[in-house]
């Protein structure tokens, strides 16, 4: 399939870093969308496994990754994309920050009671808590960057590196191709299907899934493609929202909105995450009930923009984007997301509902 053709006039019309945009636009609108309809989310997905269920969130996270594997690695073998250019794989990744951010990332999405693209979606939707958690993770990750935080990341991150500069390709350090990761992708893919039939998670629902999971593999073959056309140095980037948001909210802090692929994703996965609770009649407001609730979403929003930066990549960047190509460090980032999940899980959560707490789910 020649995309270089189309990507070249529609670049040519709009310019490189317009084009980046709408890029982003339409790839996060498309995750949005999908996400919402799917009700997709790691922290649920990560929960019904902690108290030792196979259940329908949980088939519906795997349907999204398997679909974002098989993608990216399809395209691979279709050469439209070529994840050695990606930009996850074009610096030096962390294996000490994956263990320790994922953890801290983990135990965040539980007191926020929901993941990075979650609460992304859910904003999207109406949900005030998701809005404000959101923005305490946008700033927290700056923070994490270039502020404060910044030495306490180059300290975790430098303990264990990847070497040569670069990231560790799971694939290729095993003497793989494509063909493996599709395999993978296949296998995981099957148990999907299983888990979605035994769990009752709906047909339409798992359907949304793998539209989620394929628009992460929709970024990876357009900015791919722009790149070899660009003039401008364009990186090949997919889906992911610690680092962008805070990008987003520093933008709209100095007013200076430099246009790239970023710019447009969180935008956009907000604006199809509207349209999807609009198609579904799922738009409402709604708030915090009291300020215990304030604290832990807002506890957990830090918790959660602090660990993404450390690791390398939250919920969707390491668990989704990040495993699509078998980045090592986001691999191992999206274990010790579960792992984090089922501590937070068991110490607040159970403990809570042992002592006859009320125990609120997120929707």
């Amino acid at each position: 399939m020649d995309l270089l053709t189309p990507m070249t006039d529609i670049s040519e019309r709009l310019g490189d870093l317009t084009t980046a945009l709408m890029i982003g636009v339409l790839t996060g609108a498309l995750f949005g969308f999908a996400a919402q309809r799917s009700a997709f989310c790691l922290r649920s997905a990560a929960v019904e496994l902690s108290r030792g269920r196979l259940g329908p969130r949980l088939a519906i996270w795997l349907l999204a990754v398997s679909a974002a594997i098989l993608s990216a690695q399809g395209a691979r073998i279709a050469g439209v994309f070529d994840s050695e250019t990606a930009q996850l794989m074009n610096f030096a990744g962390s294996w000490s920050g994956a263990a320790v951010g994922g953890v801290i990332f983990g135990i965040g999405m539980v007191l926020a009671r929901g993941c990075s693209g979650r609460l992304l979606v859910l904003a999207g939707t109406g949900n005030l808590r998701c809005l404000l958690a959101g923005l305490v993770l946008a700033l927290t990750a700056q923070f994490t960057i270039g502020g404060f935080l910044a030495p306490v990341r180059r300290w975790v991150n430098g303990v264990a590196m990847t070497p040569g500069g670069r990231n560790s390709d799971l694939l290729a350090t095993l003497g793989a191709g494509p063909w493996v990761g599709v395999a993978f992708g296949a296998v995981l893919f099957a148990i999907a299907l299983r888990l979605v039939q035994r769990s009752g998670a709906g047909w339409a629902r798992a359907g949304f899934a793998l539209v989620a999971g394929g628009a992460i593999s929709l970024g990876w073959v357009l900015t791919y493609t722009q790149s070899l056309v660009s003039f401008e140095p364009l990186g090949v980037v997919s889906a992911t929202f610690a680092a962008p948001s805070a990008g987003v909210m520093m933008s709209l802090m100095t007013g200076d909105f430099a246009l790239n692929f970023s710019l447009g994703l969180v935008p956009g996965v907000f604006g199809g995450a509207f349209l999807g609770g609009l198609a579904g009649r799922e738009l409402r407001l709604e708030g915090y009930h009291d300020v215990p609730q304030l604290v832990r979403s807002l506890s957990g929003g830090a918790l959660m923009g602090f660990g993404a930066v450390l690791a390398g990549g939250c919920a969707i960047g390491a668990g989704v984007t990040g495993v699509s190509i078998f980045v090592g460090p986001l691999c191992v980032a999206t274990l010790f997301f579960f792992l984090g999940a089922w501590l937070a899980d068991g110490v607040v959560d159970r403990a809570a509902a042992a002592a006859g707490a009320p125990v609120e789910l997120q929707r």
